[in-house]
């Protein structure tokens, strides 16, 4: 099918209807040219017909992008040499490694909310069917729930008391002239406890209203600072839209978090030839590897209703793939790959500890 497709397209690139100048960037071309070399545009003057515009379509579709299948073979069987070949020059042969991981990443968390959305309507579709308990058994039931109940209230009743005596106390004020004599972090932080203890008072959500009470200035910051109260109250009250928000920035804060992990590429392996580029492509790459056996795994997890393929990923293959893309791209002996990657591993999850809780906090404050 494939090979009739391009007979038929071969008729546009007919002699006679080839032209001296690109009709798409206007670059000029000799008759001889197929292509043309600045835009890559096929040589022809030839009237576009229905069928030349079918044909077009159909091989869109039915043409296999090399560079595609390229990427995903080496990506998923080749550890380091996809890497390898990539930084050395053979740059047409794959997709670029940082559109090809956000690309990879998003589709996987879209795929997984869609999944995850329709086992959510399925549940509420198809209820569970209520069973019948002996007396003894509805009465052990009904006692657990007495005594949840009477936790919960413990609980809230708990919370409503250290609200009360936080109201009582006398609030903590500082007007801005005193808040301004003060170091920037512990303006901050004074700032922010005086706002948060007159929200927990009054409930005024308009920050506006709220900056005007407190006799300071209605700056941008200001309000930014104030508003933030009603974000943790949104939070508390909704911790899985939050978890849910926080999911879907997951590819962005990788994207992000690389450049810094490749620091300790750059600093480990400084007498290699490598530049600091060459590595952070390198993580993408692993990063990719990731995301696209997730991508592979989820809807196959998803029916089966178990998580052994992630597990799989996470504690044998992973660690496997690692190594392995480490030995590969760098070329170093067993022994001082392993040193290298026990190093590297420590290094990312401090790291990647560390920038978790700038990423928690910053997503809360754009929340």
């Amino acid at each position: 099918m494939n090979r009739k497709l391009r007979d038929r397209n071969d008729a546009r690139k007919a002699l006679k209807y080839r032209g001296t100048k690109c009709l798409n960037c206007k670059h000029p071309i000799d008759k001889s040219d197929i292509y043309c070399p600045y835009c890559s545009q096929i040589n022809s003057t030839k009237q576009l017909s229905a069928t030349d515009f079918f044909n077009q379509f159909l091989s869109s579709i039915l043409v296999y992008d090399s560079r595609l299948r390229s990427t995903l073979k080496d990506l998923l069987f080749k550890p380091g040499v996809i890497t390898r070949n990539y930084v050395k020059g053979q740059r047409l042969k794959y997709a670029n490694p940082f559109r090809f991981f956000l690309s990879v990443s998003i589709i996987f968390f879209l795929i997984n909310g869609l999944l995850d959305a329709t086992n959510t309507e399925i549940k509420n579709n198809f209820a569970t069917p209520k069973v019948s308990l002996t007396p003894e058994e509805q009465k052990a039931i009904d006692s657990l729930g007495i005594e949840l109940n009477s936790f919960t209230s413990t609980i809230i009743s708990l919370a409503d008391t250290i609200r009360d005596v936080r109201k009582t106390k006398p609030l903590a004020y500082l007007s801005e002239a005193q808040l301004d004599s003060l170091p920037f972090t512990e303006r901050y932080a004074k700032r922010l406890t005086l706002y948060n203890d007159f929200y927990e008072r009054h409930k005024i959500k308009n920050a506006k209203v709220a900056l005007d009470s407190l006799h300071h200035k209605n700056t941008t910051f200001n309000r930014w600072v104030y508003s933030k109260n009603a974000t943790v109250e949104k939070i508390i009250e909704n911790p899985s839209a939050f978890g849910n928000y926080l999911i879907g920035k997951i590819p962005f804060f990788l994207f992000f978090y690389a450049p810094l992990f490749a620091c300790f590429f750059w600093l480990l392996y400084s007498r290699k030839k490598y530049n600091y580029l060459e590595h952070l492509i390198f993580i993408f790459h692993i990063f990719s590897f990731i995301f696209l056996v997730l991508l592979i795994a989820v809807i196959p997890e998803h029916f089966l209703n178990t998580s052994f393929i992630t597990g799989s990923l996470f504690l044998l293959i992973g660690p496997f793939y690692f190594y392995k893309a480490l030995r590969n791209f760098y070329q170093e002996s067993r022994i001082v790959t392993l040193l290298k990657f026990v190093f590297l591993n420590i290094a990312f999850f401090i790291g990647f500890s560390i920038a978790t809780v700038l990423f928690v906090a910053a997503s809360a404050a754009l929340y």
